[in-house]
C-alpha cells in the first residue's frame, strides 16, 4: 500500500490533529479513520463515471498511536470492490498531502 507516514506525534499533538479532522466532518465510523474528500475534478475517468454507483470517493487517514498515516489508495465509499478503486493521480496525491501539511501547520505543530 502506498502512503503517506507522519510518525512519532505526542499523544497531545495527535489530539489536536484529531480534533481538527474531526471540526471538518472528516470521521468515519471507525474510531482512528478519517475519511478525506477527493473532489470530483481530480478522480479519474472511470471513477467520474461510476461516482453515482461507487461515490463518494475517500481517501483514508489513520491516526494511531503516535503516527497519522495517509493512504493514496482512492476508495468509493458506495462500493468495496470495483476497477474504479485506484491509486491517487499526481495531482490529487498532492492535494491530499498538502492538506495534511496544512492541518499541522494549523494546529502549531512542529514535525
Amino acid at each position: 500500500m502506498r502512503s503517506y507516514l507522519i510518525d512519532e506525534l505526542s499523544a497531545a499533538d495527535l489530539a489536536r490533529i484529531t480534533g481538527a479532522l474531526e471540526a471538518r466532518g472528516y470521521e468515519s465510523p471507525l474510531d482512528g479513520v478519517y475519511y478525506l474528500p477527493a473532489p470530483l475534478d481530480l478522480l479519474s475517468e472511470e471513477q467520474a463515471a461510476h461516482a453515482g454507483e461507487c461515490g463518494p470517493y475517500v481517501l483514508i487517514l489513520e491516526a494511531g498511536e503516535d503516527f497519522l498515516r495517509l493512504e493514496l489508495l482512492v476508495r468509493g465509499r458506495g462500493k468495496l470492490r470495483c476497477s474504479c478503486i485506484a491509486y491517487a493521480g499526481p495531482v490529487l496525491r498532492e492535494l491530499a498531502i498538502g492538506l495534511i501539511d496544512a492541518l499541522i501547520r494549523e494546529c502549531d505543530i512542529p514535525v
